[in-house]
Order: structure tokens, then C-alpha cells, then sequence
């Protein structure tokens, strides 16, 4: 699944999935655009990728921030060039029982994870329609798929997120661009490891075990295939099992 002469951006690419999903994208062949607010999170990617002999640029900024986001294109369309494959993979979580969820918590998260999906495509979908190919894989959750206490806001936007991709999917599905959402499940990254001890939880996972990022990275980098040209509109989860408890 050579993804050679292709250009990629990968939003939160700076740690965890979108820091495996980046090296595996780079890996096949990719040029990287690794975008994040955290600037040294992003280089620290990129040095990685370049270390294995890939092609990156680190793009610092808020991918849920208009203004921002017009900045990031412009400088990945001048280091880059075009780009075919997008992954919207930033994001936020937290915790907090719905009676107690303040109007500015609810806001934050869905612009972060609603909002910030719709600004980074709207600005890359031009770059696919030109081309007549493009990939578009968006991050939800499973936490969207079952409900999770204490997560109705985070829920209700990667919701959105799952619903935004199948609209996209039906809309430019004779134009060459699939677009297709994974939902992943317990998986070990630092930001779930703020919020739990996997050695709790991975006890009553069917596979006893947390997901590791590279397992999502490479379902991700599937869709982004040629090998997934006629896959649209999909729900990948990536969950060990989890989704059938």
C-alpha cells in the first residue's frame, strides 16, 4: 500500500495517534504535513520521520481557529504542495457529569473537535477536487458508537464527526474522494493515560489489552490506499473487541 507522490497533513500529529499515524504515513511513502498547536510536539514528529529517511515539515497552530488554519494551509501548500490526504485527528476529552457541564466546556469541545474537522477539510478539499483523488480519514471515538457516562459532550462531537463524514462521503463520492471515519477504542496514548491506568481497564477488554497507536495508524493509512478506492462513508473501528460489549 505505497502512499509514494503523495502529500499528506495529519492534524494533532505532535504525540500519540496522529504521531503514529504520521510516522506510518511518512513510512509508505508520504510527504507529511504534521500539524499541532505544540510546536516542539510537532518537530519532535518530524525529526522522527526525517531520522527514518521520510519527507515532513512541522506546521504549528490551532487547527479549530479560522485564522490559524488559513496561515497552516498556506505555508503546507508552499512546503508541500497539493494535498490528497487529510487526517483529522485533533482532538480533546475530559470528564465531567452532564449536570455539572458549563456552556463554555460544551463550546470548547465541539470546536475543537467539530468545528476544527470543518475548517482543516473546507480548506483541503480544493486541493482533491483538482486533483480528481483525495482521502479524508476523521478520528471519532467509540465513545460515540456505545455513550459513555461523564461524556456527553465529547460524545455529541465525535458524533457530529461520524455524521459529517458520511455527508461528505455521499457529497463527493463521484469526484474521486472517499472520506471515512475510525472510531478507536481503549488505546494507549497519553492522553487517555491522563484519565486512566490501562492496567485497570484492559482487564475487561475481550483482548485484555490496550490498543497500541501504530494499530490505528495503520487502518488509517489503509483508507488513505489506493487498495480503499471504492471504501466511502465507512465506520473502521479499531477497538479490540470492545464495541461488541
Amino acid at each position: 500500500m505505497t502512499l509514494s507522490g503523495r502529500n499528506a497533513v495529519v492534524t494533532g500529529g505532535g504525540r500519540g495517534l496522529g504521531r503514529a499515524t504520521a510516522i506510518v504515513l511518512a513510512a509508505r511513502g508520504a510527504a507529511v504535513a504534521v500539524w499541532d498547536r505544540n510546536a516542539a510536539g510537532a518537530q519532535e514528529t518530524v525529526d522522527t520521520i526525517r531520522e527514518a529517511g521520510g519527507k515532513a515539515v512541522a506546521i504549528a497552530g490551532d487547527s479549530a481557529d479560522a485564522e490559524a488554519v488559513a496561515v497552516s494551509a498556506a505555508r503546507t501548500h508552499a512546503e508541500v504542495g497539493p494535498v490528497g490526504i487529510l487526517v483529522n485527528n485533533a482532538g480533546i476529552t475530559n470528564y465531567v457529569p452532564f449536570l455539572h457541564l458549563t456552556h463554555d466546556v460544551w463550546d470548547e469541545m465541539l470546536r475543537v473537535n467539530l468545528k476544527g474537522p470543518f475548517l482543516v477539510t473546507q480548506a483541503f478539499v480544493p486541493d482533491m477536487l483538482d486533483a480528481g483523488w483525495g482521502r479524508i480519514i476523521n478520528i471519532s471515538s467509540s465513545s460515540a458508537q456505545t455513550g459513555a457516562p461523564s461524556m456527553a459532550h465529547y460524545a455529541a462531537s465525535k458524533g457530529g464527526v461520524i455524521a459529517f463524514t458520511k455527508a461528505l462521503a455521499i457529497e463527493y463520492a463521484d469526484k474521486g474522494i472517499t472520506v471515512n471515519n475510525v472510531p478507536p477504542g481503549f488505546v494507549d496514548t497519553p492522553l487517555l493515560r491522563e484519565a486512566f491506568d490501562p492496567d485497570e481497564v484492559t482487564p475487561s477488554l475481550p483482548m485484555k489489552r490496550a490498543g497500541m497507536p501504530e494499530e490505528v495508524a495503520h487502518a488509517v493509512a489503509y483508507l488513505a490506499s489506493e487498495e480503499a478506492s471504492y471504501v466511502t462513508g465507512h465506520t473502521l473501528s479499531v477497538n479490540g473487541g470492545r464495541y461488541l460489549l
